[in-house]
């Protein structure tokens, strides 16, 4: 496990290449070469990515691959139209002799430039520098470089990405993170699902269960290499632990009833679940180190899906308390429980934003499921995407992207299903669908790798 564990790169930011004083916040450029990414549609901004030189000893691999997997990373984002290769005049050694000739890349209206060199190093390390310039001002706006093994090479080009997002944007990028979903395989009666984990462009997928049991619902923990699920081990639904380092799983409590909708507190310290007792569904929390259980809810009908702000001093749930599927707030500690959504509808399955402004749900309407979001206070209520049935969605870690599966019926008479992962941008453009080795259902989204 160790060797393929991924938070382990050992690498490090050698030095920042600073040229033309380009210091953090005292460039003026950067408020001309910039996407604004609150408007509802963004124009792409054309950007070039150049295949990064290859010094003496470098691997000619990892200098093709870094620009490939830059380029897929900002255009799937929708906030970049990366160049055709073919179109790019200089070539990438007189780049790294010489610097950029600007005028040739305006005049096939390029905006931004990333150029970059990858070098084997003596005690045969990989180190990958990075450069982002602004082509009509002929600035450089960023310069780093990286040491890493050369197995590697793939989680460099994700920081790299990150690092350009964040330089262009003013937001912190999502790139180098994972997605755990549950995989599945087989017809509607005997569907086998196993955990499984990815890089977030689906690179890296394998599986963390062997399908001998059911499972559902993962959800990563903020601060350690950790996921918690339910599962259905010997037909009991349990809600479990997952240590993706080790591969060791452990119960949660040996629970008089079913326990379910498990999700980590932001602190990493609790684990917020339902437990259904006597025909009766409550919010509960544990506290990991003590594995003291405290009672949140106590209402008549089923109080389940709990979610904490990122402050961790509220949470959403959802409660058919008031007649039907509703989402609500409260305080962390079960008081001042206060409905927020008052439209037509079944709502379900909220989830805090990272940033805090917003709350995703599932909404079931006349046949119909929906992805939206809407603020904490109630207010603000937009529905982004529909389809036969779409559900489960999860945060990227900057609070831009959502991700989540669709499941329409397939085969003659819709005797079979298919179910899909997808992600879209939070202003309900650039849906696209996430390839998975197999189906796949119920993702979440990690926070940035550490």
């Amino acid at each position: 496990m160790k060797s393929e564990k991924l938070c382990a790169v050992q690498f490090f930011a050698l030095f920042l290449l600073f040229l033309c004083g380009v210091i953090a916040g005292a460039n003026p450029v950067r408020a001309e070469l910039k996407v604004d990414v609150t408007r509802g549609v963004v124009e792409p901004m054309p950007i070039a990515i150049s295949p990064f030189h290859v010094a003496p000893g470098g691997d000619t691999e990892i200098a093709a691959g870094i620009p490939q997997i830059v380029t897929a990373n900002l255009e799937r984002s929708g906030l970049f139209a990366p160049m055709n290769p073919a179109s790019f005049i200089q070539d990438p050694a007189s780049i790294d002799q010489s610097g950029p000739r600007f005028a040739e890349w305006r005049a096939i209206n390029t905006q931004a430039l990333v150029t970059g060199t990858v070098t084997r190093t003596a005690d045969g390390k990989t180190r990958v520098e990075f450069r982002l310039w602004d082509v009509f001002s002929q600035q450089q706006m960023i310069g780093m470089a990286y040491m890493t093994t050369p197995q590697n090479w793939r989680r460099i080009a994700h920081i790299i990405s990150d690092e350009i997002y964040k330089r262009i944007t003013g937001e912190s990028g999502y790139f180098d993170s994972r997605i755990v979903f549950i995989s599945e395989e087989g017809p509607p009666a005997a569907r086998i699902k196993r955990l499984a984990i990815m890089d977030q462009d689906g690179a890296n997928a394998r599986f963390l269960t062997d399908g001998r049991n059911l499972v559902l619902t993962p959800r990563f923990s903020p601060n350690e290499q950790q996921i918690t699920y339910l599962s259905y081990h010997n037909n009991r639904p349990r809600v479990y632990l997952y240590n993706i380092d080790t591969g060791r799983q452990e119960v949660l409590g040996d629970f008089p009833g079913m326990t379910f909708a498990p999700r980590f507190s932001p602190d990493g310290n609790r684990v917020i679940m339902s437990m259904a007792q006597n025909g009766n569904s409550d919010v509960y929390a544990m506290d990991l180190r003590s594995r003291q259980v405290r009672q949140l809810t106590n209402s008549v009908g089923i109080d389940t899906a709990p979610c904490y702000s990122p402050d961790g001093r509220q949470i959403a749930f959802e409660s058919d308390r008031g007649g039907t599927q509703q989402i609500y707030v409260m305080n962390a500690d079960g008081s001042n429980p206060q409905r927020i959504t008052f439209g037509e509808g079944r709502y379900g399955n909220p989830v805090w934003s990272p940033r805090g402004d917003l709350i995703a749900f599932t909404k079931m309407l006349k046949g119909q499921f929906y992805i939206g979001v809407i603020r904490p206070d109630g207010s603000g209520e937009r529905l982004i995407t529909k389809a036969y049935h779409v559900e489960g969605p999860s945060w990227s870690p900057n609070g831009r992207v959502l991700v989540y599966f669709k499941e329409r019926p397939t085969g003659a008479g819709g005797a079979q299903r298919s179910a899909k992962l997808y992600t879209i941008d939070l202003t309900g453009y650039n849906e696209r669908e996430l390839k998975t080795p197999k189906d796949g259902s119920d993702p979440a989204w990690s926070p940035l790798n550490p």
